[in-house]
């Protein structure tokens, strides 16, 4: 890391952000007195750029974060690229640029530096997050599978920095064990999010009775009728993709539950299944003045539109 600028791009700031801390931690290894200092790029000048890289009377090793490159003034540009063409040999010098296209002359000039690292911190796609899961055990020693990914994903959203604490907490309390679906269960289960997304599964399955108790609670337990129809909105989304032959954007853990449902669907029962939604979307959203009935008829329709 040192003599060296590791160049942080992209619009994660989770993934951006643990990889400055990376970088300080490995810093603070080399030499437990070397000093952290932080600034923004629109403050920096060739001056101040040169203070933070000189040796202080306590350390000569230091970690210079620079933030927001992408408003580094003009007038300073030169005076970077000239530093990270021979960088001090003691200091690392971190620059993270929050993505888009600002800025963008700045890093075609540092990426053809042979002193300069890339770090990409891109957002991860939706149908990529139980993969990240999965890899966030596997850091962490532990073996999640992929069923239980796509479960703690449903269960939490689609944040890394909830996921990777969700992930924290699952292995700290089940160390050495290989997490499935039971141990998210046991943790996140009871998440609204969770139930919301059960109870529409059970409404494309056909399974009436589930569906209608799990409907009931729902509303009993204080969760937004409009909330709970967006999930059903959103699965019933997510299988028309599937019997239309657009997988692309499924992930695995939807893909494995899929072919059994799709198997009682076809394009026109999926259409009155659609329509049906969008009646009761208008209905929740002031065309009716009862959810329950709402969600209970929606619950009898798309049950009895399922062959």
């Amino acid at each position: 890391m040192l003599g060296r600028v590791i160049l942080v791009t992209g619009k994660e700031e989770f993934l951006g952000e643990r990889t400055v801390t990376a970088v300080k931690a490995a810093v603070k290894a080399h030499d437990a007195d070397a000093e952290l200092g932080d600034a923004l790029a629109a403050d920096l000048s060739l001056a101040t750029l040169g203070e933070m890289a000189a040796p202080s009377l306590f350390s000569s090793v230091r970690c210079v974060v620079v933030r927001a490159l992408e408003n580094l003034p003009d007038g300073s540009v030169d005076g970077l690229v000239g530093y990270a063409q021979a960088p001090v040999e003691d200091v690392a010098l971190v620059l993270v640029h929050g993505g888009g296209p600002k800025g963008s002359g700045l890093l075609a000039k540092l990426r053809k530096l042979p002193a300069v690292t890339e770090v990409k911190s891109e957002p991860v796609k939706p149908w990529d997050l139980p993969k990240f899961v999965v890899a966030e055990g596997g850091a962490r020693g532990a073996r999640i599978d992929g069923e239980a990914a796509g479960a703690l994903v449903q269960a939490v959203g689609e944040d890394l920095r909830m996921l990777a604490s969700a992930v924290d907490q699952l292995v700290s309390d089940f160390p050495g064990a290989t997490i499935g679906e039971a141990e998210v269960a046991q943790y996140f289960g009871g998440r609204a999010e969770v139930k919301n997304f059960e109870i529409a599964d059970a409404m494309l399955a056909g399974r009436r009775l589930q569906a209608m108790e799990g409907v009931r609670w729902a509303l009993d337990s204080g969760t937004s009728p409009v909330y709970l129809l967006s999930s059903v909105a959103g699965q019933l989304r997510t299988l028309a993709n599937y019997v239309g032959g657009n997988r692309k954007n499924i992930n695995p853990y939807q893909l494995k539950k899929l072919p059994a449902v799709a198997r009682g669907w076809d394009g026109e029962s999926l259409g009155e299944a659609i329509r049906a939604v969008a009646r009761a979307d208008a209905d929740l959203k002031g065309a009716a003045s009862d959810p329950a009935y709402t969600l209970e008829r929606l619950v009898l329709t798309i049950t009895g539109l399922r062959s």
